[in-house]
């Protein structure tokens, strides 16, 4: 006989959530029971998060299990949990089962302890919200506290009613293989601000677990997942710590948002797969939105600040291990703060909107192109400097709407089509002061769409500023060393007209299929050319073509000095004495080899890894 369940309904939070994200008008797809579906999950998953509020109203969450069957339906919407637990540090632990003898078997009708759960299978990707009261718990033992040191292991056993439950999408999880271990927690620190250790942890977690509450009787645990370091510390001294972390595209139910919104307080379980140490955090909340999370973030649409109140970072608190598996492919790269970046400074934007309107293009090399566009307001030429990079908004270009999941091409989900690209033409000579050049290589969707351009289409992509602090300078009598990789020639570019190239010195490495690039740039600055030493690879491949081969020998007719090999230590390091301060423009690995042959001199880089 079928089961008739009444819907259950959106709370305020998540109404005004939704709203304020221009969710349409949807259904909750919330069970008001434990599903077939999630009664098997939690059979076969071997970890739970699990969340509760302590005795003053913070939440807490926790991460139990280590294999799979320690979490088991018993009964219609009833869920055991027998696991090895910290009876002592672990906040949700002490707060259902108490740390006193008599306080180890839970009475419900004095207690009332409303909890939430996720079980979540990381190996396969598969995770199960779950919402409802513990109904009875013990500890197989009392475990003294003995200030701060190791704690014996003690079995916890629970028996949760499941009031709520709702599957969830496999997006943000990297896969791990569990490993079951013993706990033997110790405590390492419980202070604030917080220490080195804590710090070294949040750089390397890919994923956390989030507890919310809507009114205290109604909760919400939950899992976030990114890049190792997508959480950013913000602030962290005597006055605050304060964390900030990105949300990513997802469902649009919003429902650990909608309860931040009414209730502004979480409680985070980050925990150490390598060793077992596990970080707990309890703190309020700030929802941050549009504009101001982008000031915050950059590239992001939304974000959430957590306030630490209490942090506890315990020892082989963990009744398991891992080992890494795949990443995510729906994760996107770390968002930085706008104060971890150099020359990351906030965009110079005007109070209105401004446009730039493709009108000159030219292809340099087959992925290389040059184009120009024209700036809408006469007064905006003023807003760059050499060096700086101007930040495009291809969003209602290429936009596509909203997806929950992508798999052809899960990036997209989080992609908000902004662009900054180095602004490659100079100041002064040749250009109109309201035109500006870029030179890119064509990487990705939104280069592509740029290469497969009509001029007489009359594209116009809004401008969301300039930016950028990497300068130039040439003091009097000093010669400037710039090392270039392939496109990384575009800073120096727009610096040329204010260098003495006789005193500029260029070390660029290039591939032979971009040769059409440097004879480009040799073209328009031929002074450049007696300048320049180039390292050209790839000429024994033979998919190039002929032309850039023919194009070789003009190359030293120019000036230059050709090296028909990649660029080596001692091309560098036996320059040194130019002088102490070089500037560089290269992919990350070219980069980080110049760090090191160049350890003794002042080294200023473009980082265009954005």
């Amino acid at each position: 006989m079928a089961s008739i369940h009444e819907r259950v309904p959106w709370h305020q939070g998540e109404d005004v959530m939704q709203r304020t994200m221009r969710v349409p008008d949807q259904g909750n797809p919330t069970n008001p029971f434990l599903s077939p579906y999630g009664a098997r999950l939690i059979q076969s998953s071997p970890l739970l998060a699990l969340g509760t509020l302590d005795d003053t109203g913070r939440p807490w969450t926790t991460l139990l299990g280590g294999e799979a069957g320690f979490a088991r339906p018993l009964a219609q919407s009833i869920v055991g949990i027998r696991t090895l637990v910290d009876p002592v540090h672990d906040p949700v632990i002490s707060s259902l089962l108490g740390r006193k003898p008599q306080d180890n078997s839970v009475d419900p009708s004095t207690k009332h302890h409303a909890v939430s759960a996720l079980a979540i299978h990381l190996a396969t990707r598969d995770r199960y919200k779950l919402a409802g009261k513990l109904v009875a718990g013990d500890l197989d033992q009392w475990a003294k506290d003995s200030d701060g040191g190791q704690v014996p292991p003690t079995e916890a056993q629970m028996v949760i009613k499941i009031e709520r439950s709702l599957g969830n999408c496999p997006k943000y999880l990297n896969k791990k293989q569990i490993i079951p271990a013993v706990p033997e927690p110790a405590l390492v620190s419980s202070t604030l601000p917080l220490p080195a250790e804590v710090i070294h942890l949040l750089a390397k977690a890919d994923l956390f677990f989030i507890t919310s509450s809507y009114d205290g009787s109604s909760m919400s645990t939950n899992h976030r997942g990114g890049p190792p370091g997508f959480v950013r510390v913000m602030q962290n001294d005597r006055s605050s710590t304060t964390l900030i972390y990105p949300e990513y595209s997802g469902n649009r139910l919003y429902q650990t948002l909608g309860n931040l919104w009414v209730a502004p307080k979480a409680g985070i379980v980050i925990p150490d797969f390598d060793n077992g140490n596990v970080l707990y955090l309890t703190g309020s909340t700030e929802i941050v939105i549009g504009k101001d999370a982008a000031a915050l973030l950059p590239r992001s649409n939304l974000a959430v600040k957590v306030h630490v109140e209490e942090a506890r970072l315990v020892q082989a608190g963990l009744a398991f291990r891992a080992q890494q598996g795949e990443a995510s492919p729906y994760n996107p790269p770390v968002r930085f703060l706008v104060t971890e970046r150099a020359g990351n400074d906030p965009p110079t934007v005007t109070n209105q909107t401004v446009y730039a309107r493709l009108i000159g293009k030219e292809i340099l090399a087959p992925s290389i192109g040059r184009f120009r566009f024209r700036v809408s307001a006469a007064d905006t030429g003023r807003l760059w400097a050499p060096g700086q990079y101007v930040a495009l908004a291809f969003d209602e270009e290429l936009g596509v709407g909203y997806s929950h999941m992508r798999d052809d091409d899960p990036l997209s989900l989080n992609d908000d089509l902004v662009r900054t690209f180095t602004v490659s033409s100079p100041r002064r000579g040749g250009l109109p002061e309201d035109e500006f050049e870029i030179t890119i290589r064509s990487v990705g969707k939104v280069t592509h769409s740029l290469f497969r351009q009509n001029i007489r289409a009359g594209l116009e992509i809004p401008i969301k500023g300039f930016a950028g602090t990497f300068s130039i300078k040439q003091p009097d009598d000093e010669v400037v060393p710039f090392v270039a990789g392939g496109i990384g020639i575009t800073p120096l570019l727009a610096h040329l007209p204010e260098l003495d190239l006789k005193r500029t010195k260029l070390f660029w490495t290039i591939n032979v299929r971009d040769i059409g690039l440097v004879v480009d740039t040799f073209d328009r600055c031929p002074q450049l050319a007696g300048s320049t030493t180039l390292y050209v690879s790839g000429a024994a491949d033979a998919a190039v073509r002929g032309q850039e081969l023919q194009s070789m020998p003009s190359l030293v007719r120019y000036g230059a000095q050709v090296f028909h090999r990649r660029m080596e230590a001692s091309d560098v390091q036996g320059e040194r004495d130019l002088s102490m301060t070089w500037y560089i423009c290269a992919g990350s690995r070219l980069r980080q080899a110049l760090l090191s042959w160049l350890s003794a001199q002042n080294v200023v880089y473009e980082d265009f890894d954005y």
